[in-house]
Protein backbone atom coordinates (compact mmCIF):
# COMPACT_ATOMS: atom_id res chain seq x y z
CA UNK A 1 0.00 0.00 0.00
CA UNK A 2 1.34 3.63 -0.58
CA UNK A 3 1.36 5.95 1.48
CA UNK A 4 0.89 9.80 0.25
CA UNK A 5 1.26 12.96 1.18
CA UNK A 6 -0.64 15.26 -1.38
CA UNK A 7 0.22 18.85 -1.02
CA UNK A 8 -2.68 21.26 -0.69
CA UNK A 9 -2.42 24.61 -3.15
CA UNK A 10 -2.04 26.67 0.60
CA UNK A 11 1.08 23.88 1.45
CA UNK A 12 2.80 24.48 -2.11
CA UNK A 13 1.80 28.54 -1.64
CA UNK A 14 3.96 28.07 1.61
CA UNK A 15 6.85 27.01 0.37
CA UNK A 16 6.79 28.55 -3.44
CA UNK A 17 7.05 31.89 -0.95
CA UNK A 18 9.65 30.69 1.10
CA UNK A 19 13.12 32.73 1.13
CA UNK A 20 15.94 31.69 3.56
CA UNK A 21 19.43 31.89 3.16
CA UNK A 22 19.51 28.02 3.20
CA UNK A 23 16.74 26.21 1.17
CA UNK A 24 17.77 22.57 0.42
CA UNK A 25 15.46 20.39 -1.75
CA UNK A 26 15.63 16.89 -1.33
CA UNK A 27 14.01 14.24 -3.97
CA UNK A 28 15.00 10.54 -3.19
CA UNK A 29 13.16 7.18 -4.39
CA UNK A 30 11.65 4.91 -2.01
CA UNK A 31 9.60 1.93 -1.80
CA UNK A 32 6.69 0.70 -0.03
CA UNK A 33 8.13 -2.41 0.76
CA UNK A 34 9.61 -1.47 4.37
CA UNK A 35 12.13 -4.18 3.89
CA UNK A 36 13.75 -2.53 1.20
CA UNK A 37 13.59 1.02 2.61
CA UNK A 38 17.29 0.86 4.09
CA UNK A 39 18.43 1.52 0.43
CA UNK A 40 16.62 4.87 0.56
CA UNK A 41 17.57 5.86 3.71
CA UNK A 42 21.63 5.28 2.78
CA UNK A 43 20.60 7.69 -0.23
CA UNK A 44 19.21 10.09 2.07
CA UNK A 45 22.74 10.11 3.86
CA UNK A 46 24.17 10.91 1.08
CA UNK A 47 22.07 13.70 -0.31
CA UNK A 48 22.15 15.33 2.85
CA UNK A 49 25.86 15.52 3.02
CA UNK A 50 26.51 16.89 -0.64
CA UNK A 51 23.51 19.61 0.85
CA UNK A 52 25.97 20.61 3.65
CA UNK A 53 28.51 20.44 1.23
CA UNK A 54 27.43 23.27 -0.96
CA UNK A 55 26.37 25.22 2.19
CA UNK A 56 29.68 24.84 3.11
CA UNK A 57 30.92 26.45 -0.11
CA UNK A 58 28.91 29.03 -0.73
CA UNK A 59 29.98 30.05 3.38
CA UNK A 60 26.76 29.83 5.30
CA UNK A 61 27.71 30.53 9.05
CA UNK A 62 27.62 26.78 10.62
CA UNK A 63 24.91 28.32 13.64
CA UNK A 64 22.77 28.27 10.11
CA UNK A 65 24.11 25.27 9.11
CA UNK A 66 23.85 23.19 11.76
CA UNK A 67 19.72 23.12 12.54
CA UNK A 68 19.69 21.65 8.70
CA UNK A 69 22.29 18.64 9.89
CA UNK A 70 20.24 18.06 12.46
CA UNK A 71 16.73 18.39 11.60
CA UNK A 72 17.95 15.96 8.61
CA UNK A 73 19.34 13.09 11.18
CA UNK A 74 16.30 13.40 13.29
CA UNK A 75 14.15 12.61 10.41
CA UNK A 76 16.22 9.92 9.46
CA UNK A 77 16.22 8.03 12.87
CA UNK A 78 12.08 8.40 12.64
CA UNK A 79 11.58 4.25 12.21
CA UNK A 80 7.92 4.67 12.01
CA UNK A 81 7.98 6.79 9.01
CA UNK A 82 9.73 5.13 7.32
CA UNK A 83 8.13 2.15 7.33
CA UNK A 84 4.76 3.84 6.04
CA UNK A 85 6.10 5.37 2.52
CA UNK A 86 5.22 5.75 -1.20
CA UNK A 87 7.51 5.68 -4.52
CA UNK A 88 9.40 8.97 -3.85
CA UNK A 89 10.12 11.34 -1.01
CA UNK A 90 10.07 15.37 -1.03
CA UNK A 91 12.29 16.78 1.66
CA UNK A 92 11.79 20.84 2.07
CA UNK A 93 14.17 21.84 5.10
CA UNK A 94 15.75 25.40 6.10
CA UNK A 95 17.64 26.00 9.14
CA UNK A 96 14.36 26.81 11.02
CA UNK A 97 11.70 24.04 9.49
CA UNK A 98 11.59 20.49 7.78
CA UNK A 99 8.83 19.33 5.63
CA UNK A 100 8.00 16.19 3.76
CA UNK A 101 5.39 14.44 0.97
CA UNK A 102 5.35 10.74 0.06
CA UNK A 103 4.94 10.87 -3.54
CA UNK A 104 3.27 8.16 -5.79
CA UNK A 105 5.59 9.14 -9.23
CA UNK A 106 9.01 8.01 -9.27
CA UNK A 107 11.25 10.98 -8.91
CA UNK A 108 15.04 10.46 -9.70
CA UNK A 109 17.43 11.06 -6.14
CA UNK A 110 18.70 14.91 -6.48
CA UNK A 111 19.40 17.92 -3.85
CA UNK A 112 19.22 21.40 -4.82
CA UNK A 113 20.42 24.58 -2.47
CA UNK A 114 19.57 27.58 -3.24
CA UNK A 115 17.70 30.68 -1.35
CA UNK A 116 14.24 28.83 -2.34
CA UNK A 117 13.09 25.23 -2.49
CA UNK A 118 13.02 23.24 -6.06
CA UNK A 119 9.29 22.94 -6.71
CA UNK A 120 9.14 21.49 -10.16
CA UNK A 121 9.21 17.42 -9.21
CA UNK A 122 6.11 18.30 -6.54
CA UNK A 123 3.88 19.95 -8.99
CA UNK A 124 3.78 16.66 -11.00
CA UNK A 125 1.67 15.13 -7.86
CA UNK A 126 -0.60 17.76 -7.90
CA UNK A 127 -0.65 18.52 -12.31
CA UNK A 128 -3.47 15.73 -11.86
CA UNK A 129 -6.15 15.11 -9.30
CA UNK A 130 -5.15 11.17 -8.70
CA UNK A 131 -8.83 11.01 -7.37
CA UNK A 132 -12.22 9.82 -8.46
CA UNK A 133 -15.48 7.88 -7.81
CA UNK A 134 -16.03 4.04 -8.70
CA UNK A 135 -19.58 2.98 -8.89
CA UNK A 136 -19.43 -0.61 -7.89
CA UNK A 137 -22.93 -1.74 -9.54
CA UNK A 138 -24.05 -5.21 -9.73
CA UNK A 139 -27.48 -7.04 -9.13
CA UNK A 140 -26.66 -8.29 -5.88
CA UNK A 141 -25.01 -4.59 -4.85
CA UNK A 142 -24.07 -1.32 -5.31
CA UNK A 143 -22.02 1.26 -3.78
CA UNK A 144 -20.16 4.30 -4.08
CA UNK A 145 -16.60 4.34 -3.15
CA UNK A 146 -14.07 7.52 -3.03
CA UNK A 147 -10.75 7.18 -4.30
CA UNK A 148 -8.37 9.56 -3.04
CA UNK A 149 -5.39 10.80 -4.38
CA UNK A 150 -3.77 9.87 -0.34
CA UNK A 151 -5.09 7.53 1.66
CA UNK A 152 -6.97 4.30 1.80
CA UNK A 153 -10.52 4.28 -0.50
CA UNK A 154 -13.75 4.39 1.41
CA UNK A 155 -17.29 3.99 0.77
CA UNK A 156 -19.32 7.53 0.65
CA UNK A 157 -23.15 7.01 1.88
CA UNK A 158 -25.35 8.26 -0.44
CA UNK A 159 -28.63 8.54 0.81
CA UNK A 160 -31.63 6.72 -0.96
CA UNK A 161 -29.40 4.39 -2.95
CA UNK A 162 -30.85 1.24 -2.76
CA UNK A 163 -29.21 -1.84 -1.57
CA UNK A 164 -29.47 -4.09 -4.44
CA UNK A 165 -31.64 -4.39 -7.85
CA UNK A 166 -34.13 -6.42 -5.88
CA UNK A 167 -34.51 -3.38 -2.88
CA UNK A 168 -34.68 -0.90 -5.88
CA UNK A 169 -37.36 -2.69 -8.02
CA UNK A 170 -39.20 -4.20 -4.54
CA UNK A 171 -39.13 -7.56 -6.09
CA UNK A 172 -37.82 -11.04 -5.95
CA UNK A 173 -37.23 -11.54 -9.24
CA UNK A 174 -35.48 -9.66 -12.72
CA UNK A 175 -37.21 -12.07 -15.11
CA UNK A 176 -40.17 -9.94 -15.89
CA UNK A 177 -41.35 -6.58 -16.71
CA UNK A 178 -44.80 -6.65 -14.57
CA UNK A 179 -47.61 -9.22 -14.40
CA UNK A 180 -49.90 -7.02 -16.61
CA UNK A 181 -47.74 -6.61 -19.65
CA UNK A 182 -46.21 -10.23 -19.70
CA UNK A 183 -42.65 -9.55 -20.75
CA UNK A 184 -40.07 -12.43 -19.86
CA UNK A 185 -36.86 -13.82 -20.55
CA UNK A 186 -33.54 -11.45 -21.48
CA UNK A 187 -36.12 -8.99 -22.69
CA UNK A 188 -37.76 -8.45 -19.15
CA UNK A 189 -35.13 -8.67 -17.43
CA UNK A 190 -32.88 -5.43 -19.33
CA UNK A 191 -35.90 -3.74 -18.66
CA UNK A 192 -35.82 -4.01 -14.79
CA UNK A 193 -32.23 -3.36 -15.12
CA UNK A 194 -33.16 0.19 -17.07
CA UNK A 195 -35.36 0.69 -14.03
CA UNK A 196 -32.50 -0.28 -11.80
CA UNK A 197 -29.64 2.30 -13.13
CA UNK A 198 -31.81 5.31 -13.32
CA UNK A 199 -32.71 5.10 -9.20
CA UNK A 200 -29.40 4.46 -8.93
CA UNK A 201 -28.49 7.33 -10.62
CA UNK A 202 -30.68 9.76 -9.17
CA UNK A 203 -29.58 8.85 -5.71
CA UNK A 204 -26.31 9.45 -6.79
CA UNK A 205 -26.56 12.55 -8.57
CA UNK A 206 -27.80 14.36 -4.83
CA UNK A 207 -23.83 13.67 -3.84
CA UNK A 208 -21.63 13.85 -6.99
CA UNK A 209 -23.59 16.68 -9.50
CA UNK A 210 -21.61 19.23 -8.53
CA UNK A 211 -18.27 17.56 -8.55
CA UNK A 212 -15.53 17.21 -11.14
CA UNK A 213 -14.34 14.21 -10.43
CA UNK A 214 -14.23 11.15 -12.90
CA UNK A 215 -16.55 8.42 -12.46
CA UNK A 216 -15.45 4.80 -12.69
CA UNK A 217 -17.74 2.42 -13.51
CA UNK A 218 -17.43 -1.18 -12.10
CA UNK A 219 -19.82 -3.80 -13.20
CA UNK A 220 -20.33 -6.31 -15.72
CA UNK A 221 -22.39 -5.97 -18.71
CA UNK A 222 -25.14 -5.01 -19.66
CA UNK A 223 -25.38 -3.18 -16.17
CA UNK A 224 -21.99 -1.20 -17.37
CA UNK A 225 -23.60 0.41 -20.48
CA UNK A 226 -27.15 0.50 -19.12
CA UNK A 227 -25.83 2.96 -16.62
CA UNK A 228 -23.30 5.01 -19.17
CA UNK A 229 -26.79 5.59 -20.81
CA UNK A 230 -29.00 6.67 -18.21
CA UNK A 231 -26.63 9.36 -16.58
CA UNK A 232 -25.93 12.56 -17.30
CA UNK A 233 -22.62 12.85 -15.20
CA UNK A 234 -20.11 14.30 -17.67
CA UNK A 235 -17.35 13.28 -15.88
CA UNK A 236 -17.90 9.13 -16.38
CA UNK A 237 -14.58 7.93 -17.87
CA UNK A 238 -14.69 5.93 -20.98
CA UNK A 239 -13.21 3.25 -19.55
CA UNK A 240 -14.05 0.21 -17.15
CA UNK A 241 -13.32 -2.10 -14.40
CA UNK A 242 -14.68 -5.08 -16.45
CA UNK A 243 -16.69 -8.07 -14.43
CA UNK A 244 -18.30 -8.23 -11.54
CA UNK A 245 -17.40 -6.08 -8.92
CA UNK A 246 -18.83 -8.03 -6.15
CA UNK A 247 -15.83 -9.91 -4.92
CA UNK A 248 -13.31 -7.38 -4.80
CA UNK A 249 -12.69 -4.76 -1.90
CA UNK A 250 -12.75 -1.08 -1.85
CA UNK A 251 -9.17 -1.01 -2.21
CA UNK A 252 -9.17 -3.62 -5.35
CA UNK A 253 -11.28 -1.78 -6.64
CA UNK A 254 -9.11 1.58 -6.13
CA UNK A 255 -6.03 -0.52 -7.61
CA UNK A 256 -7.76 -1.00 -10.57
CA UNK A 257 -9.33 2.47 -11.20
CA UNK A 258 -5.31 4.09 -11.22
CA UNK A 259 -4.54 2.88 -14.92
CA UNK A 260 -7.66 4.11 -15.94
CA UNK A 261 -6.94 7.43 -14.12
CA UNK A 262 -3.66 7.61 -15.86
CA UNK A 263 -5.39 7.12 -19.37
CA UNK A 264 -7.65 10.21 -18.69
CA UNK A 265 -4.32 11.89 -17.17
CA UNK A 266 -2.65 11.22 -20.84
CA UNK A 267 -5.94 12.12 -22.90
CA UNK A 268 -6.14 16.07 -21.13
CA UNK A 269 -1.79 16.21 -22.23
CA UNK A 270 -2.95 15.26 -25.98
CA UNK A 271 -5.54 17.76 -25.58
CA UNK A 272 -3.15 20.35 -24.41
CA UNK A 273 -0.98 19.65 -26.88
CA UNK A 274 -3.23 19.86 -29.78
CA UNK A 275 -4.69 23.50 -28.19
CA UNK A 276 -0.79 24.47 -28.01
CA UNK A 277 -0.87 24.13 -31.85
CA UNK A 278 -3.55 25.89 -32.73
CA UNK A 279 -2.89 28.73 -30.49
CA UNK A 280 0.71 28.79 -31.72
CA UNK A 281 -0.14 29.84 -35.27
CA UNK A 282 -2.49 32.34 -33.99
CA UNK A 283 0.86 34.05 -31.96
CA UNK A 284 -0.75 32.58 -28.27
CA UNK A 285 1.80 30.04 -27.79
CA UNK A 286 5.68 29.92 -27.30
CA UNK A 287 8.49 27.34 -26.13
CA UNK A 288 10.96 30.29 -25.99
CA UNK A 289 12.23 30.57 -22.29
CA UNK A 290 12.93 34.14 -22.25
CA UNK A 291 9.77 34.94 -23.54
CA UNK A 292 8.02 32.49 -21.65
CA UNK A 293 9.95 33.61 -18.41
CA UNK A 294 8.37 37.69 -19.69
CA UNK A 295 4.86 36.07 -19.75
CA UNK A 296 4.76 34.45 -16.56
CA UNK A 297 6.00 38.08 -14.18
CA UNK A 298 3.16 39.56 -16.46
CA UNK A 299 0.21 37.16 -15.88
CA UNK A 300 0.20 36.10 -19.68
CA UNK A 301 0.39 32.36 -19.59
CA UNK A 302 -2.84 30.90 -18.98
CA UNK A 303 -1.56 27.27 -18.73
CA UNK A 304 2.52 25.85 -18.62
CA UNK A 305 3.76 22.88 -19.42
CA UNK A 306 6.96 21.94 -17.91
CA UNK A 307 9.28 19.16 -18.43
CA UNK A 308 9.95 17.65 -14.94
CA UNK A 309 13.08 16.41 -15.49
CA UNK A 310 14.93 19.24 -16.66
CA UNK A 311 16.67 21.94 -14.64
CA UNK A 312 17.94 25.59 -15.89
CA UNK A 313 20.55 26.92 -13.87
CA UNK A 314 20.00 30.82 -13.25
CA UNK A 315 17.72 34.18 -12.18
CA UNK A 316 14.74 36.08 -13.51
CA UNK A 317 14.04 39.15 -11.92
CA UNK A 318 11.54 41.52 -11.16
CA UNK A 319 10.72 42.28 -14.64
CA UNK A 320 10.81 39.05 -15.88
CA UNK A 321 14.20 39.38 -18.17
CA UNK A 322 15.83 35.75 -18.13
CA UNK A 323 19.60 35.63 -17.09
CA UNK A 324 21.23 31.67 -17.55
CA UNK A 325 23.99 29.97 -15.96
CA UNK A 326 26.16 27.80 -16.74
CA UNK A 327 26.72 26.39 -13.03
CA UNK A 328 23.92 24.86 -10.76
CA UNK A 329 24.75 25.82 -7.31
CA UNK A 330 23.56 27.59 -4.58
CA UNK A 331 23.60 30.70 -5.56
CA UNK A 332 21.31 29.97 -8.76
CA UNK A 333 18.35 28.43 -9.20
CA UNK A 334 15.89 26.62 -11.86
CA UNK A 335 14.61 29.32 -13.65
CA UNK A 336 12.05 26.54 -15.02
CA UNK A 337 10.69 26.39 -11.72
CA UNK A 338 10.28 30.07 -11.40
CA UNK A 339 8.81 29.83 -14.18
CA UNK A 340 6.35 27.97 -13.07
CA UNK A 341 5.42 29.60 -9.54
CA UNK A 342 5.44 32.99 -11.39
CA UNK A 343 2.59 31.48 -12.97
CA UNK A 344 0.60 29.59 -10.22
CA UNK A 345 0.89 33.16 -8.50
CA UNK A 346 -1.28 35.18 -11.57
CA UNK A 347 -3.40 32.48 -11.55
CA UNK A 348 -2.92 30.40 -14.43
CA UNK A 349 -2.38 26.53 -14.59
CA UNK A 350 0.92 24.49 -14.42
CA UNK A 351 1.21 20.60 -16.09
CA UNK A 352 4.55 19.18 -14.76
CA UNK A 353 5.27 16.20 -17.78
CA UNK A 354 7.77 14.08 -18.98
CA UNK A 355 9.68 15.59 -22.13
CA UNK A 356 7.70 13.14 -24.52
CA UNK A 357 4.85 15.12 -23.36
CA UNK A 358 5.63 18.19 -24.37
CA UNK A 359 4.50 19.71 -28.10
CA UNK A 360 6.53 19.10 -30.87
CA UNK A 361 9.22 21.50 -31.35
CA UNK A 362 9.31 22.40 -27.50
CA UNK A 363 11.83 22.06 -25.13
CA UNK A 364 11.84 22.55 -21.69
CA UNK A 365 8.86 23.86 -21.33
CA UNK A 366 5.51 25.30 -23.26
CA UNK A 367 3.10 27.93 -22.63
CA UNK A 368 -0.32 28.71 -23.47
CA UNK A 369 -1.01 32.46 -23.22
CA UNK A 370 -3.70 34.67 -22.72
CA UNK A 371 -3.02 37.22 -25.67
CA UNK A 372 -1.01 37.42 -28.71
CA UNK A 373 2.84 37.86 -27.58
Amino acid sequence: MLHLDIPSQEQLNRLADTRSDAAVTIYLATTPTTQQVDTARISLKNLAREAINQLEEMGLDKRRRWPIEEQLADFDDDEEFWAHQAHSLAIFVTPDKLRTFRLANEIPDQVHVSDRFHMKPLLRATTFSNDAYVLSLAEGGVKLIEVPASGEAHEVRVPNLPKDAYDALQTTTLNDRAPSRRITGDEGKNVRLRQYVRIVDKALMDVIKSSSRPLIIAAADPLRELFAQASDYPHIAPDAITGSPEEKSDNQLAEEARPILAKLQDAKVAELRDLYGERFGEGRASSDLSQVARAATHGAVDTLLVDIDVTVPGTIDDDGVLFLDEVDDARNYGVIDEIALRVLRNGGRVMAVRAGDLPEGAKDLAAILRWAA
